[in-house]
């Protein structure tokens, strides 16, 4: 959702008539500039695989592919130069559009070739080689992926680069990053000292780590490993100040302790809350490391890989130092190279393990079987936290638990700066699944996919036989009952606004344009321009209570905002001018500069350069910086002038600028 603005922007052109059919295997070529249209057609039948490759030659162009009931599926402008592709699972079956449009106000020449439009297989080996294809090659990163079940291995295999530099190929025995996957290994490392009383799971963090500022609230160590302690995120937090964590800005460990120095008071009550953040973890290294005498690293190797036999794994405790064999990973610039932009300095205990296909196995094996640590602390790892008001977080330690088709699963993904995981596993079914990816785009959610077609206990189950949706007879005041405003759970301050205009339906994020929806069902829309839909959720009183936000593999659910729907606010040029001026965060020890040109506000930060502030509601503002999409909301004195703003981003809220006279 993040992106929505971006996306609608660049697809607004008139149409051109001519329509050619695609024939897999054969370019067609074509140029398009200013608002012209090239469009492509081709049939596929419900559940095919669609690839599609536009080489851009020159010329900047995008793609956007059209399903049968006339909705956005795909929308791609990924890079300048170059080749883009466009990937899709069909399920509807009909007639679909290729769009191609100039990105830019030069546009271009340009190739297309249909890849493949082909049946998904059956078998779940060749399905896994269409899902996987696109990193089949030798110009770019790769990924891997192994299953097993009962003990046995049901596939390992592994396509495409693991370094562009040597031409050095990717293979199931390459380490390679798997970022937050590696939050369970620590949360395991803490059981172990806890099983043998060296910690208290219910004890104050600061009786480890004195040094941490004092709250006047416990936060103990089982709120480190549940993401329950109120502290500031790390990353986010610095993304503020205009690192560029993206593009290998070091971020070191000790700053976990002074972030939380400066912190002036809680997010959250300890327990009050689930705000995944990697600040806990990292502390919760630091206490292993102090409580056992000894480096995490050394730790990790010594009591938990190398009993295991997890031989080709390791903690890379400095990004400086080089990891034998391992994956590099990479990231596509707008221009079409592939960059190499290292790794999240200052991630370990929260990230920051290498290890192999095979290392992960024998990890899942332990956790079924332990040699290593205890099935009663394994348990605890796996049971969700339940936090003071009642509900549950469906995090256990360092996993989420939850159920796929009805079986229980168990599982965590990973993100490094251009890496990518994900560990699936499958209790009562004795079977789990890994896939992991040197490549910044991947989506490692293809492995709950691949799950259901190896796994026929999670196939899914067929639904009732019901008379087929018909969006252009549905009563549009029937969305009535949806209008409304709502809260992301995961970001409180990014909120969905959803209206309606005669049989005209809208959905707003926080700092965005408007979107038409379609509808898909009696509760679920399709959002056009962009491939995102939204699935409003019903109690069992019928009482509509919540939406989920479906874009880009994952599932965000947003909590319904009780009260009138807040009107928009349109500031004249005035009321922006009385804004403008030089801020200073105390906490983050940065400076934010607002200034009005051209009758916008802008927001300038010395390292990360300007971005515009789009108003949203009354003195609250929208906007962009390295750490994300961020909400501003204005402080004002009882005079009605600006003294501050507050920020909220992502996993950390509540930071205040205060204005400098």
């Amino acid at each position: 959702m993040l992106a929505l603005a971006a996306a609608v922007a660049c697809f607004s052109a008139n149409a051109l008539a001519a329509q050619s059919p695609l024939t897999v295997g054969k370019p067609l070529s074509g140029t398009v500039a200013g608002k012209d249209t090239a469009r492509f057609t081709l049939r596929a039948d419900s559940a095919f695989v669609v690839r599609i490759r536009v080489d851009q030659q020159p010329g900047d162009v995008a793609l956007r592919l059209i399903g049968p009931k006339k909705i956005v599926l795909r929308a791609v402008d990924a890079v300048r130069t170059g080749r883009e592709e466009l990937f899709v699972l069909t399920v509807d079956q009909g007639e679909y559009q290729l769009q191609v449009l100039a990105a830019d106000s030069v546009g271009g020449a340009f190739a297309v070739t249909l890849l493949a439009n082909e049946e998904l297989s059956s078998d779940p080996k060749q399905l896994t080689h269409q899902l996987l294809a696109p990193w089949d090659r030798k110009d770019g990163p790769g990924a891997a992926v192994a299953v097993w079940r009962g003990g046995k291995t049901l596939l390992a295999k592994a396509y495409g680069m693991a370094n562009l530099g040597y031409d050095i190929p990717f293979t199931v025995a390459t380490p390679t990053n798997i970022g937050s996957t590696s939050k369970q290994f620590t949360a395991f490392a803490m059981m172990l000292l806890v099983e043998e009383g060296k910690v208290a799971l219910d004890e104050d963090v600061r009786k480890y780590i004195p040094e941490l500022r004092d709250f006047g609230q416990k936060i103990t160590v089982r709120n480190l490993l549940t993401h329950t302690t109120g502290y500031r995120e790390l990353y986010n937090s610095v993304g503020l100040t205009g690192r560029r964590i993206d593009e290998s800005d070091y971020v070191g460990r000790e700053e976990y302790i002074a972030l939380i120095q400066r912190q002036p008071s809680l997010q959250n009550a300890p327990g009050a809350e689930f705000n995944y953040n990697n600040t806990a973890f990292g502390l919760a290294a630091m206490i292993i490391a102090r409580v056992s005498k000894q480096p995490f690293d050394e730790f990790m190797v010594q009591r938990v890989f190398a009993p295991i036999g997890m031989t080709h794994t390791r903690v890379r405790a400095d990004v400086r130092v080089p990891v034998k064999g391992a994956t590099v990973g990479y990231s596509r610039a707008a221009s079409g190279v592939w960059r190499d932009l290292g790794d999240l300095g200052g991630s370990m205990g929260a990230g920051g393990i290498y290890t192999t296909l095979a290392d992960l196995q024998r990890w899942a094996q332990n956790l079924a079987n332990p040699k290593v640590g205890t099935k009663a602390g394994i348990a605890q790892m796996m049971t969700p936290f339940t936090m003071t008001n009642g509900k549950s977080t469906g995090y256990g330690f360092g996993l989420f638990i939850d159920t796929q088709n009805g079986q229980q699963r168990v599982h965590h993904g990973g993100a490094d700066v251009s890496h990518r995981s994900m560990l699936a596993l499958y209790p009562a079914l004795g079977a789990g699944i890994t896939v992991q990816s040197n490549d910044g785009s991947f989506d490692s959610s293809i492995a709950f996919r691949l799950a259901e077609a190896f796994f026929p206990e999670l196939a899914p189950k067929p639904e009732p036989v019901t008379t087929t949706f018909d969006a252009a007879k549905w009563d549009a005041k029937k969305f009535d009952a949806f209008a409304g405003q709502y809260s992301l759970d995961a970001a409180p301050q990014f909120v969905l606004s959803f209206t309606r205009s005669g049989d005209t339906l809208y959905t707003q994020a926080t700092g965005q344009g408007k979107l038409r929806m379609l509808p898909t069902s009696d509760t679920s829309f399709a959002l056009q321009g962009v491939v995102a839909s939204v699935e409003f959720v019903r109690d069992a009183a019928k009482k509509v209570t919540g939406a989920i936000l479906v874009q880009g593999g994952a599932r965000q659910p947003a909590s319904r905002l009780v009260g009138p729907v807040a009107a928009p606010w349109t500031p004249t040029a005035a009321d922006l001018a009385k804004v403008a001026g030089r801020f200073y965060s105390e906490e983050l020890e940065t400076f934010w500069e607002l200034s009005l040109k051209d009758g916008k506000l802008m927001v300038s930060q010395r390292r990360s350069g300007d971005g515009v502030l789009k108003p949203t509601k009354r003195d609250t503002f929208g906007g962009a910086s390295p750490a994300g999409e961020f909400t501003l909301v204005l402080e004002r004195d009882r005079a009605g002038e600006v003294i501050g703003f507050y920020v909220d981003v992502a996993r950390s809220r509540d930071i205040r600028f205060a204005r400098l006279k």
